[in-house]
């Protein structure tokens, strides 16, 4: 009997990477392996649902948890726009991911959504709720959970993913994205995630391959994905690449593979 792994991975990188599309697709490559899979995506600007090819309308009914007010309100035991009130920095969380997660194809997902301060006081209850939340997902049994992250390293500062096994940072042949790599590492470090690994986006040529590869430096990296038009196609049309994009979703394959392998090790 094939053994299964409990993977807790956020991924993140450098706006514009493709790190939503990579978690769309080692969601599905996971599911079709029998894996329970929780796609969590926590980035404001919300398209992970897109990626995991749910259909329109089953998209266009999800419930940011960021707009679950009252309910927020509730359990943190604070009244909403108060500044400088008292709160529950631990609330009740467990029963949300079942009420709000949306099911397609054998992933769940969850969106996380965003919190907006502008003129609306103090939104620390918000933070709190949503924080507990993201430590529950990912302390549960879930034998898969992939965690979108919004671009860059700013919710790094705000340790939203301080209890994932891994992180795997999405770069692209390129200084910038290498530099956003290096500040997410540390900053993870900081947080105490040790796993930190690097996936090649966009690949053309094999100098490209080998740059990424010297620019990592000490952080492995899993795999490369070449640069493919049928994911624009396959944007274009709406539809998941798991479907559309067979030399990109063979390459996530691989690279799933040998994460695993690491994780195990």
């Amino acid at each position: 009997m094939k053994e299964v792994f409990t993977m807790k991975i956020a991924i993140t990188g450098k706006g514009g990477v493709g790190k939503t599309t990579f978690a769309g697709v080692l969601s599905k490559v996971l599911a079709a392996e029998g894996y329970k899979v929780l796609a969590v995506d926590a980035d404001p600007d919300a398209n992970l649902a897109m990626a995991l090819g749910f259909p329109e309308e089953k998209a266009s009914s999800i419930t940011p948890l960021s707009e679950i007010k009252d309910i927020i309100a509730q359990r943190t035991e604070a009244r909403p726009g108060v500044i400088g009130q008292m709160f529950k920095l631990n609330p009740k969380v467990d029963d949300i991911p079942e009420k709000y997660c949306i099911e397609h194809d054998g992933v769940k997902l969850l969106v996380m959504g965003t919190v907006k301060a502008g003129g609306s006081g103090c939104i620390c209850p918000e933070h709190a709720f949503l924080r507990a939340l993201m430590q529950h997902l990912l302390l549960d049994s879930q034998e898969a959970l992939i965690l979108d992250m919004e671009a860059g390293i700013e919710h790094m500062g705000r340790a939203t993913a301080d209890c994932v096994d891994a992180f795997i940072v999405v770069v692209e042949p390129g200084q910038r994205s290498i530099q956003t790599l290096k500040t997410i590492k540390k900053l993870a470090e900081d947080i105490g995630v040790k796993k930190i690994f690097a996936v090649g986006n966009k690949v053309r040529t094999r100098e490209e391959e080998e740059f990424i590869q010297n620019a990592c430096g000490d952080v492995p990296v899993l795999g490369f994905l070449s640069y493919d038009p049928d994911l624009i196609e396959a944007d274009r049309c709406g539809e998941t690449p798991f479907n559309k994009c067979i030399l990109y979703t063979r390459q996530v394959e691989a690279i799933k593979n040998h994460l695993l392998r690491l994780i195990d090790n």
